[in-house]
């Protein structure tokens, strides 16, 4: 069953000059390190950390908070699965929303959906919820 849904739209534009004027200081109070790593290999970076913005977005929509009640950026971050598939990773206090919004018996997956087409970055996210099987 979805127990949460969320999506966002952002201009790369306003990523290009966030991280031109204030660098480093945006990217380490609203990414991880692994969203860093990655979005730094990309020839397209703003690109890159816009999609990635716009999923942590989406994803405190979807958890039902927004960016409040203990939910903050680095809570919320974007791994790919095995296949290669992105994710949400939480932790912290978006790790522990997620656990009172998730019924009893059931685990949680998180799908998550990024595309961009400059000027625009998009993403909508999932929070399903499926019965453990005894």
């Amino acid at each position: 069953m979805i127990i949460g849904i969320g999506s966002d739209l952002i201009d790369i534009r306003r990523i290009e000059k966030t991280l031109e004027r204030h660098g480093s200081r945006f990217v380490e109070r609203v990414y991880t390190p692994i969203e860093q790593a990655k979005s730094d290999r990309r020839k397209q970076r703003a690109a890159s950390y816009a999609k990635r913005f716009a999923a942590k977005e989406a994803c405190a929509k979807a958890l039902g908070t927004g960016l409040s009640r203990g939910v903050f950026w680095r809570d919320m971050g974007v791994v790919n699965l095995p296949s290669g598939a992105p994710t949400m990773q939480l932790t912290n206090g978006a790790a522990a929303r997620l656990s009172a919004i998730t019924p009893a018996g059931c685990s949680t997956r998180i799908h998550v959906t990024i595309t961009d087409d400059f000027p625009l970055a998009q993403a909508f996210v999932i929070i399903e919820a499926q019965r453990i099987e005894e």
